[in-house]
């Protein structure tokens, strides 16, 4: 029996600390998400709601600043362990930090500290709305629960470029439970989705081309050219996107001339709602403000160093801290009223610090892994030849830096890199690997680089074939699979050989 009560004593301890996450470890996975305009809008949002929470006006104030991150002529271990002695978690960002540059095979790469007033009027480029800048004004004006606008938040940070959403719902109810702690079935998601899908321009947040198009149609007056539209590509998908006009004209009982005047309102739709808005607002390279600054040198020596903006530096206000010692002195002759506001100093003073912390370690997590990323990737920050892209996944980054796969994503999510050969979102130095039947590992972005090369330059009177694309490639050096061709073909958004004339 007593045997019995130990082990049940076991497994109820073990259950808590799998479920465990502390406040402290959330605002800091927030922070870290954020690109560096909307950290901006999150640190002004804060110092409004907390009193206790001031941008610092002198050296002496409390403040964090680049000098807890390493300089160009610094090593690792310069990171100082008192730093985060209140988040076990941080030793194992030194410790990884620390090991960083270690193995002979990997080449330097410097931090270089803050940028100056001028370089970083020099980085902001025009408007800095955004694609998901547009999209989170109209999600601000919705009637959402907290609930639902977090989760609209992480939809829209999962949307692809065109605006569509690749993942499937139990993924993102996975990942909203275990990275972000919050338990939602993908039929709760799926209704916050369907109020994302109302959202303009038409198409957004449709999971597939086919759902893309009938959400456009369905915004039309109602008319019988409607009608024909969402049948067509509710029952006839596959022969309207194979182009097979007679036979579809045949299915909906339509004269050639009807057929054509269909086809012509059907070729009117969007099949990348999210690319409109691009040309619109501004994801263009003259309209984004780098979170991180990459500076290639002549004797490929790369350094780096981030991008503060107009975020502020911050400290806790000499008043709170002043009113708090008082109040601790006198503690034991305290009315009512003092302990009262004892109380809510103190909880002033703590959140204020709680957010100092979370923002270093936010620049402790960017400086890492933006380290990490140019050494793996230092070949093409060398050359800027996109076929120098090593193959690298989020795995890959975690297991150098010591840091959990979901922060890692955080991190890459929403951010961009200028470098010397252009600006760049962090995804995009991120590609799967193909491994050939010798078991030669090659970038998938490299070969989808080959391929759209080889198809741009074809005859377009007698494009080629898969199996033509097939033998092109292996004859570059890419020995992949004819499906495997048709697959990435695909991805790149080049339709069959015979819809290419």
């Amino acid at each position: 029996m007593g045997q019995k009560q130990v082990q049940e004593l076991k497994q109820t301890q073990q259950q808590k600390q799998v479920q465990s996450i502390t406040q402290q470890q959330l605002l800091q996975a927030q922070l870290t998400e954020l690109p560096i305009t909307q950290l901006l809008e999150r640190i002004n949002t804060e110092m409004d709601d907390n009193p206790a929470l001031e941008p610092a006006t002198d050296e002496s104030a409390e403040s964090f600043s680049d000098s807890d991150l390493p300089s160009s002529d610094e090593s690792a271990e310069s990171f100082s362990d008192s730093d985060y002695q209140e988040d076990q978690r941080q030793s194992a960002l030194d410790e990884a930090l620390a090991s960083i540059g270690r193995d002979d095979e990997e080449l330097p790469v410097y931090y270089g500290g803050s940028q100056n007033g001028e370089q970083r009027e020099e980085m902001v480029y025009g408007q800095t709305e955004s694609f998901f800048d547009m999209l989170n004004e109209q999600m601000n004006m919705a009637d959402l629960t907290e609930q639902e606008r977090y989760v609209m938040e992480y939809l829209i940070g999962s949307l692809d470029d065109d605006g569509l959403l690749r993942k499937s719902l139990e993924a993102i109810s996975d990942e909203l439970a275990i990275y972000h702690n919050i338990d939602i079935t993908p039929d709760s998601i799926e209704h916050v989705l369907h109020q994302l899908q109302e959202f303009d321009p038409a198409g957004i947040g449709a999971r597939s081309l086919q759902e893309c198009l009938l959400i456009q149609v369905k915004r039309r007056e109602p008319s019988h050219l409607r009608d024909l539209m969402e049948r067509t590509l509710q029952q006839h998908f596959e022969l309207f996107t194979h182009k097979h006009w007679r036979q579809l004209g045949q299915a909906l009982s339509l004269s050639e001339l009807q057929t054509q005047a269909l086809i012509g309102e059907l070729r009117k739709l969007n099949p990348k709602p999210g690319a409109s808005i691009s040309e619109t607002v501004g994801r263009s390279l003259q309209q984004i403000t780098p979170d991180f600054i990459i500076d290639t040198h002549d004797d490929g020596t790369v350094t780096f160093s981030l991008n503060h903006g107009e975020v502020p530096e911050l400290h806790v206000s000499q008043s709170f801290t002043d009113t708090l010692q008082e109040y601790q002195e006198n503690k034991d002759n305290m009315s009512r009223q003092m302990k009262e506001a004892l109380l809510y100093t103190k909880k002033k003073v703590d959140a204020a610090q709680r957010f100092i912390e979370a923002i270093r370690v936010r620049r402790h997590t960017l400086t890492v892994t933006m380290r990490a990323i140019i050494q793996w990737q230092h070949r093409f920050f060398e050359d800027g030849d996109e076929a120098s892209l090593r193959p690298m996944i989020l795995k890959d980054i975690a297991q150098r830096t010591g840091l959990d796969v979901s922060t890692i994503s955080r991190v890459s999510n929403s951010k961009y890199a200028q470098t010397r050969w252009g600006t760049f979102p962090l995804r995009y130095f991120f590609s799967d690997s193909y491994v050939t039947s010798s078991g030669e590992e090659l970038s998938t972005r490299e070969i989808k680089a080959a391929l759209r090369d080889i198809i741009d330059a074809e005859d377009k009177q007698n494009p080629l074939s898969d199996q033509a694309l097939q033998q092109l490639l292996t004859d570059r050096g890419y020995p992949i699979a004819r499906r495997t061709v048709a697959k990435y073909r695909e991805q790149l958004g080049f339709p069959i050989s015979r819809l290419r004339k």
